[in-house]
């Protein structure tokens, strides 16, 4: 019942989305936890390998410690063996909305995911069912060819999304060739899409806005910190095979334990490899309509602003 009397209100009247966006490491789990506190807040993770269980330290979700403080949704809930789309992540982050909503809470959606976020607002057209014989074909080319092969022919369909993605991140590119290959007809149309615009959510996307070397120093914090709390151990444990172990970190740590090199120079490795991901994700959003670009200390007001939230 009360979900229905929510959609019926005036879009204005509805309550809004802080959406807050950012490159791994700028101190957007902290910062999130911080305005949750202040909003009576619950927090949507928008990490496209968060959403794994048992990776914890490789793909730094929030700790235990943390999700007591303030309640978290789509955080380690799957398999790292589940594929897992832009299109089911939207339609389960709205009905995790709209549960808090309908029990007075508000909502921080909160992840570097860009099409995860892109799919939550409905600024894409996403194909949300997969066709079997499209992806059994995609994978048989994946084994039967080297990843080079298949980003090339991703950058024949889809040069915008391929700019996008490394070369070697082999599942994000058969997903996006998986997309690109879908028959028109076979595709939803944006406005039919579970999205926050389709249900008539309001939201405020906002960018953590970091300068470069503080980014770099605290990729370089974390690169550590996560060698010394046991990223090898975990990465081995996952395994090569898993969807998830194309995350930054994995390949990496899988080819120190193959003996591909040293502790030194995978600490490196993983340092550089790390700062690349966070440009990456700084060159997304640029582009992204509609998106805020703020540093730390004013993102609590814009809230505040854009949303009336008090």
């Amino acid at each position: 019942m009360l979900y229905r009397a929510l959609r019926k209100l005036p879009r204005t009247l509805r309550p809004g989305v802080l959406i807050l966006a950012g490159p791994t490491a700028s101190g957007k789990t902290e910062l999130a936890l911080d305005l949750a506190r202040s909003f009576d807040a619950e927090i949507v993770g928008a990490d496209s390998r968060q959403i794994y269980r048992g990776m914890p330290i490789g793909t730094a979700a929030p700790t235990a410690q943390q999700r007591a403080q303030v309640p978290h949704h789509l955080i380690e809930f799957l398999d790292p063996r589940e594929r897992y789309s832009a299109a089911r992540f939207a339609s389960d982050a709205v009905a995790a909305i709209e549960d808090m909503h309908a029990r007075g809470k508000r909502a921080i959606v909160v992840g570097g995911t860009g099409f995860y976020i892109r799919a939550l607002t409905g600024a894409v057209t996403l194909a949300p069912e997969y066709d079997d014989a499209l992806r059994e074909r995609l994978s048989q080319e994946a084994r039967l060819h080297e990843a080079t092969f298949l980003y090339e022919w991703l950058t024949i369909r889809d040069p915008r999304r391929a700019a996008q993605l490394e070369p070697a991140d082999t599942y994000r590119v058969l997903r996006a060739l998986e997309v690109a290959l879908a028959p028109a007809e076979s595709r939803l149309r944006q406005g039919n899409l579970t999205s926050l615009k389709s249900t008539g959510i309001p939201f405020a996307k906002v960018f953590l806005n970091v300068d470069r070397d503080t980014l770099d120093e605290r990729i370089e914090l974390r690169t550590s910190r996560m060698l010394q709390d046991g990223l090898i151990e975990e990465a081995e444990r996952i395994g090569p095979h898993a969807v998830a172990s194309s995350a930054v970190g994995y390949p990496q740590a899988l080819a120190y334990l193959r003996g591909w090199c040293t502790h030194d120079e995978l600490r490196s490795l993983l340092v550089r490899t790390t700062r690349r991901y966070a440009r990456r994700q700084v060159t997304w959003f640029r582009s992204e309509p509609e998106t805020l670009w703020l540093p730390p200390e004013r993102i609590e007001q814009t809230a505040r602003e854009k949303l009336g939230w008090v």
